[in-house]
């Protein structure tokens, strides 16, 4: 069955106009992720990474997220565009949060510059934005992806949607 596409209205761009493989462009756009009351990330120079059905992912630079705050955690997973990628917990005054982002530490070729870089789940931490929108999280469990008011879809994750 073909996916209905949501309209796109202005200043909107579609998710199923989004390449595969994903594209990963540096973005000046100022991405803010907090945690417990602290803002753990801040950074004017992201990787935003668009991929056919997915909301954008933001990686925010290592030297952009506040030290001691990621733990390596538990898992992994396999992205055939990426590679390997390695799952984080974030400690905040005591509190920890199990696989609250991901990165690709040695990112497959063409995706280099994500090295170390690390993606947050919107729904695992208290606020995400991007130039001060508070993001919604990309429906399921799996998928990371930043919903904004700026992306229309519909998109993978929500039940339904494992074959697209």
């Amino acid at each position: 069955m073909p996916v209905r596409r949501d309209p796109v209205g202005p200043g909107q761009e579609s998710v199923w106009d989004y390449p595969r493989p994903p594209s990963a462009e540096v973005t000046p756009r100022h991405v803010v992720v907090e945690l417990a009351g602290r803002r753990i990330a801040d950074t004017r120079r992201a990787v935003r990474v668009c991929e056919t059905s997915h909301p954008p992912t933001f990686y925010v630079p290592r030297a952009d997220i506040a030290p001691d705050v990621l733990v390596q955690g538990a898992g992994s997973s396999w992205c055939e565009w990426k590679g390997a990628a390695t799952y984080w917990d974030a400690v905040v005054d005591g509190r920890r949060v199990a696989a609250v982002g991901w990165s690709y530490e040695e990112p497959a070729p063409g995706y280099e510059h994500l090295a170390g870089a690390v993606a947050f789940y919107p729904a695992r931490v208290d606020a995400a934005t991007v130039d001060g929108e508070v993001v919604r999280p990309q429906p399921g469990e799996f998928y990371g992806g930043w919903v904004t008011d700026e992306v229309v879809g519909p998109f993978k994750g929500a039940p339904g949607t494992l074959g697209w």
